[in-house]
């Protein structure tokens, strides 16, 4: 069976720097993978590729079979790709419900144009954080007023609400309280569940080994090692991603 994803020979340049150096890296449906590697890695850079951010110098991106031109964040959002980024990228002064379908808005029609449709929104956003167990206590709480946990839990919601097949998570765990990463790694497991495969940008090794079923190892903007999580630790993993060879 083909991959979900499929990013073959991607070179990336900002001018005079190398940043990706012709990688390939897929993953599967509902598979879960780490993507590790120092800070001048590429982790970001190659993401933001796949979700459509940044235009691409080489290589081609298929999406459950279908190409993904160079550069386009909507028709990656169309074949299924959502991000969370590391700082949620969400509205602050906005509430709850208004960030979860944002982008997506519900509306209705009367005789006096079109306007927002609050009530479908609210049920739009509660239905989602349900689903998420969440602690958020209510969906017209501006997000100002949450915690980096909850924020995140809205960024997650936003996302789910597009119907994806992939959610990349960048540096989920780093914004958020340590009582909340047991709670992200159950999402993750939940999303797996539900058939949805996540990519984990993350230095947390052990988060990394708690929820993934494939760690990818970059490395001065090159795949350096990949390994199936029951056949590594992080002791090796850690060596790969600062260079050591045995």
């Amino acid at each position: 069976m083909a991959a979900l994803i499929e990013m073959k020979g991607i070179q990336k340049r900002f001018g005079a720097m190398h940043v990706i150096r012709g990688v390939n890296f897929s993953i599967d449906e509902a598979e879960v993978v780490g993507l590790v590697g120092d800070n001048a890695a590429g982790k970001s850079t190659l993401m933001k590729i796949l979700a459509g951010l940044y235009t691409r110098d080489e290589g081609e991106v298929t999406i459950g079979g279908e190409q993904l031109p160079s550069g386009d964040p909507a028709e990656a959002r169309r074949l299924g790709v959502e991000m969370v980024y590391q700082d949620f990228a969400l509205a602050p002064h906005l509430t709850v419900a208004e960030n979860v379908t944002l982008g997506r808005e519900p509306t209705r029609f009367t005789e006096n144009g079109f306007f927002l449709n609050r009530d479908k929104m609210l049920k739009t956003s509660l239905d989602v954080l349900a689903d998420l167990d969440t602690d958020i206590p209510s969906p017209n709480r501006p997000v100002a007023d949450l915690s980096g946990g909850q924020r995140q839990m809205v960024a997650i919601a936003r996302a789910l609400c597009f119907s994806p097949r992939l959610i990349i998570m960048d540096e989920p765990t780093a914004n958020i309280s340590v009582s909340k990463v047991a709670t992200l790694l159950e999402v993750i497991k939940q999303l797996k569940q539900k058939g949805i495969a996540t990519i984990i940008i993350s230095h947390r090794l052990s988060d990394i080994f708690e929820v993934a079923d494939r760690v990818v190892v970059l490395r001065h903007g090159e795949v350096r090692a990949e390994r199936k999580i029951g056949e590594t630790n992080s002791r090796e993993v850690a060596d790969l991603m600062m260079g050591v060879t045995a």
